[in-house]
């Protein structure tokens, strides 16, 4: 897929540029295949070194014909850089922009937003969102949860190709948040909890656990984000209806 372009019905998809894809399924094998290499070459090393702990798969390596060992550590290096390449591929966003909607695809899951609900578009801190006109997530896409975005630049051109109220200066209601602290004041009946819960999940680097529990604050007309060291901050906002 080219890293950006306008399909015959008028969208531009922003993903992965053809360069992009061919390092990542081609380099990330032979980074592998390298690397079992090493591990066979250091392998009667290791052994010789009695301090090392679990030392258990460099004995086998070394226990094995060269040809074999040397062809072995390659393959399954190959094979795991294959396996890195599949998870890099699912957890890349991949945006399509038309004049009616915006469709974003990770991990196999699409999802689409009518552009007459849009309010604002930013990328912040790692994190695409697109808010509607009371201030609430509609879609939030981050990267400490996983997601993986094209450039700031390639999607602020294909979202003001096609007329959204893109925000160059990032979440336009950063003056609102609140930073929180366990059981503050202020937040709806259940979000104190909720928030702890993503605390730990955001320690642990569950980043599938924290978007969940974000979508649930936001039911609860709760908008979060995070900072790099972790720390969350808050703002209310109308709670959806339904």
């Amino acid at each position: 897929m080219a890293a950006e372009r306008v399909s015959g019905a008028g969208v531009t998809v922003v993903g992965r540029a053809r360069w992009e894809r061919a390092l990542i399924w081609g380099g990330f094998p032979v980074a592998g295949a390298v690397l079992g290499g090493l591990v066979w070459l250091v392998a009667g090393w290791v052994v010789a070194l009695r301090w090392v702990p679990m030392r258990g798969p460099f004995e086998l390596v070394d226990s094995l014909p060269d040809l074999p060992a040397a062809l072995g550590c390659m393959g399954l290096g190959a094979v795991a850089g294959l396996v890195l390449a599949f998870v890099a591929e699912r957890e890349y966003v991949t945006v399509a922009v038309g004049d009616d909607r915006v469709v974003c695809v990770r991990d196999g899951a699409e999802r689409s937003v009518p552009r007459a609900s849009v309010g604002a578009v930013f990328v912040d801190e790692g994190r695409l969102v697109l808010l509607d006109r009371r201030g609430r997530e509609l879609l939030v896409y981050s990267a400490r949860e996983g997601a993986d975005l094209p450039g700031t630049e390639r999607l602020a051109r294909a979202f003001k190709a096609h007329g959204y109220p893109w925000s160059p200066g990032g979440d336009p209601h950063r003056d609102e948040y609140r930073r929180w602290v366990p059981d503050m004041p202020g937040l709806p009946s259940g979000a104190n909890a909720l928030l702890r819960a993503r605390a730990k999940a955001l320690d642990s680097g569950d980043g599938e656990e924290a978007a969940q529990l974000r979508e649930e604050l936001g039911r609860l007309g709760v908008v979060v984000r995070e900072d790099g060291k972790k720390r969350q901050f808050w703002r209310c906002v109308p709670p959806p209806l339904g």
